[in-house]
């Protein structure tokens, strides 16, 4: 079985943590430096990471997650955002194709041009949906990459966005999506990994 295979069964959502056990900016830097290898729809890279350890910004970011244990003993809590003005880079991030030679200026300005349109003729509910289903995809993968590192996460979405917002400053162009507790599962009483459907009752064949 390869490494990543194993890997990815060994990846659960960690329902309680040992309390008290430091993650380096160091080491979180390490896993988000991989993290940035997320796909994302045009290359927009709409997630945004706050990664909360200060004990008295974390116990308010406990209190927006209706005090929910496991983020009081995470060794950080981090919240994924989704940026609903990603397109508007869409310039920025294409500018090194453009001075390397990959595309020319036309090109490069036909990809800005229809980048902006598409995201601007979808509307705001458009520009929602991408924010979280980029941020999402994310997501998944930093915790994929926490796991390799040797740290156990948790996805939650049983948080208040509005006090969550207030308390960490979020701008309105940003939707919290996720928040993800980090740090060392405590196994002392490990349950069973939860059912999972078998592949014939989630999979479909050229028609639901």
């Amino acid at each position: 079985m390869s490494d990543f295979i194993n890997l990815l069964k060994a990846r659960r959502s960690a329902t309680k943590f040992i309390p008290g056990v430091d993650i380096t900016d160091s080491e979180l830097e390490e896993i988000f430096s991989l993290v940035k290898f997320a796909p994302s729809a045009f290359n927009l890279q709409h997630a945004h990471y706050v990664v909360v350890k200060d004990p008295e910004v974390k116990n308010k970011v406990y209190e927006a997650a209706y005090k929910q244990y496991k983020v009081q003993s995470a060794s950080a809590a981090i919240v994924v955002l989704g940026n609903k003005e990603a397109y508007k880079d869409a310039g920025k991030i294409n500018e090194g194709l453009l001075h390397l030679g990959v595309i020319n200026q036309q090109e490069y300005d036909m990809t800005v041009e229809s980048v902006h349109s598409f995201y601007e003729g979808g509307g705001e509910t458009f520009k929602r949906e991408e924010a979280i289903r980029n941020a999402g995809i994310s997501a998944m993968l930093m915790m994929l990459v926490a796991k390799e590192k040797g740290w156990d996460t948790c996805p939650m979405i049983g948080f208040d966005p509005k006090a969550l917002s207030e308390v960490l400053n979020i701008p309105d162009t940003h939707v919290p999506v996720l928040l993800i507790t980090i740090g060392k599962e405590d196994t002392s009483k490990l349950r069973p990994r939860g059912y999972r459907k078998p592949v014939g009752e989630f999979v479909s064949f050229n028609k639901f």
